[in-house]
């Protein structure tokens, strides 16, 4: 989610260079790499203010924001009644809404 006019590397769609919130829906084969290396990279942008994980396996909410001090801190969200705030969007849903329809396999 970009506020404002979005900014692009080489004019393409691919590389948007100001996003103020960026969400991620992590599968099984790639949530390592979105936690650790794709966030590392993410937080090199300056208009960046929330990357919010959320785990397509179980009720689980990861939310990065950069506070007043510029560092990085954590909310999490693991039941189903709790409500997700954005402040960036001045947003919020709730966990129910966000995870509505979705069917959790059973694990062994």
């Amino acid at each position: 989610m970009v506020c404002g006019k979005p900014e692009t590397l080489n004019d393409d769609d691919f590389n948007l260079l100001n996003p103020t919130i960026i969400i991620e829906v992590l599968s099984k084969s790639t949530k390592n790499y979105d936690r650790g290396d794709k966030f590392k990279l993410y937080r090199d942008l300056p208009a960046l203010k929330e990357y919010i994980l959320i785990d397509s396996e179980s009720v689980d909410i990861e939310v990065w924001r950069i506070n007043s001090k510029y560092h990085w801190e954590l909310e999490e969200y693991k039941s189903i009644d709790k409500v997700l705030a954005i402040p960036a969007l001045d947003v919020s849903v709730s966990l129910a809404d966000i995870y509505e329809g979705t069917v959790f396999e059973n694990p062994d």
